[in-house]
């Protein structure tokens, strides 16, 4: 890995803007944001645009509101569609697409006015075949942005290696939507139709199909967090088990293929830690509504507890089964030796995990927050 201080790639590379790019953008009952998002990318820097908005049989006036943003821009081309996800979206515009590098934008986010003309010239001055670039976490009351304004450059499998360790100071991610591609490496692939989470075998295909990525730490793409009714704001559902598991399981078997049981064990440190996660914040959910009578009627009224306590008993059951893998898991030396306690704790006693999670919540943390504020304001 290179690290590039105040990266900037050279106008050279862009000026001529004889590359086309194709953008897929997928709209799926969002007609109060798509407008937004594809005026964006009509804004761009770069002009030399194939922009593919697929309307996913959208059931209010989102597919209206494309076709008036077609009449405005004649590079964007708009395909109406019945509904089949996210997934097939992708596909579909993919499929149709002309250009010879590929990237997709959600329809309720935005992108900044030069994220494709700075990704592509990054792309072609150090001759890669990814370009990942930084994002914005819009709330609705806030918006945070890590960037750090610097670039890396990965060679071979670097890339896959720092993604698939969720290293914080490079926002790799699963997301299709922070990625320039050279079309080459999305060769044969697609996004697994019908599925939510399909972005993680996507992703992990093409950084593993990479000879080299060039890593932006520099904001370029806006992403709503808290959009109601999006996907991504569901917490644990029954999608987690029919979709998110079983994909993480599939990526675990991939990168033992690719001959990486290194990841792989890493991988699945990370993935049994999820899950470990999602079981403490059931169970303090649970256990709060136990707190209030008039919660507890409304929430058994509306079956959610029921499921909370369904989804308890399949982390467990997963756990339980996997527990060799587990073990092995956690003791990859990149494992957090608090993590590793944790998942013995559990292994013993799912309820006494379960206390101790609640009590690091209650007393711990709040007093590691207070000890923080202090010493500010000792070195003020």
């Amino acid at each position: 890995m290179r690290i590039i201080e105040q990266y900037q790639p050279a106008k050279s590379y862009t000026e001529k803007q004889q590359d086309l790019i194709s953008i897929i953008v997928t709209a799926y009952n969002i007609e109060e944001y798509i407008a937004r998002g594809v005026r964006s990318i009509c804004a761009q820097t770069y002009g030399n645009l194939e922009i593919i908005v697929v309307d996913d049989g959208s059931t209010d006036t989102t597919g209206k509101v494309c076709d008036e943003l077609a009449a405005e821009d004649d590079r964007v081309r708009i395909i109406h569609k019945a509904n089949g996800g996210p997934a097939d979206a992708r596909n579909v515009g993919t499929a149709q697409s002309r250009g010879r590098y590929i990237g997709y934008v959600d329809g309720d986010d935005w992108i900044d006015p030069d994220m494709y003309e700075v990704m592509l010239g990054a792309l072609l001055e150090q001759q890669a075949d990814i370009a990942v670039c930084r994002y914005r976490q819009v709330y609705k009351d806030h918006t945070e942005d890590g960037s750090i304004d610097r670039a890396a450059v990965f060679e071979g499998q670097e890339a896959l290696q720092y993604y698939v360790e969720e290293r914080e100071e490079y926002a790799i991610q699963n997301a299709a939507w922070n990625k320039l591609y050279r079309r080459e490496i999305l060769e044969g692939a697609s996004f697994p139709v019908g599925k939510w989470y399909e972005d993680i075998m996507f992703a992990t295909t093409a950084l593993a199909r990479a000879k080299r990525c060039i890593y932006l730490d520099t904001a370029h793409y806006n992403y709503i967090i808290d959009r109601e009714g999006s996907i991504m704001n569901t917490q644990i559902n029954p999608r987690t088990f029919t979709d998110q598991v079983p994909a993480y399981y599939e990526k675990t078997r991939f990168l033992q293929d690719l001959g990486r049981q290194d990841l792989a064990r890493i991988h699945d440190y990370f993935f049994y830690k999820r899950l470990l996660l999602f079981y403490g914040q059931l169970y303090g959910q649970i256990v709060g509504q136990a707190g209030s009578p008039a919660s507890m009627e409304r929430k058994a009224q509306s079956g959610e507890r029921n499921h909370q306590e369904a989804y308890l008993a399949e982390i467990e059951n997963i756990l339980r089964r996997d527990e060799t893998r587990v073990r092995t898991a956690f003791e990859d030396p990149i494992a957090d030796s608090r993590d590793r306690k944790k998942a013995e704790l559990f292994l013993k006693s799912p309820e006494r995990y379960c206390r101790r999670v609640q009590w690091e919540e209650r007393v711990v943390i709040p007093l590691k927050v207070k000890a923080k504020s202090i010493l500010r304001r000792f070195q003020a």
